[in-house]
């Protein structure tokens, strides 16, 4: 399987090649009645693109519109009655 393309059952007969692969070429996807359903990636590389590169407070300051003189104004009307 030099695709990096697996079926369900091609997954589950070599699933120790599939992890290695994803580890060695990168990931791998599984399909399901020819339709991609999941992908398999190298546990190191999962950790480095979920990784949170700071905080909201850390995005707001970065932001370009910071400074800019943006004003948001809230609206005064009433709020709107809900059905709980």
């Amino acid at each position: 399987m030099d695709s990096g393309i697996w079926t369900v059952a091609q997954a589950k007969a070599k699933l120790s090649d599939v992890i290695e692969r994803a580890h060695m070429q990168g990931p791998q996807t599984i399909t399901r009645n020819g339709r991609r359903t999941a992908v398999v990636v190298d546990a190191q590389e999962w950790d480095r693109k979920t990784q949170r590169s700071g905080t909201l407070a850390d995005f707001f300051k970065a932001s370009p519109l910071r400074g800019s003189g943006l004003k948001i104004r809230r609206s005064k009307d009433r709020l709107r009655q809900t059905d709980l």
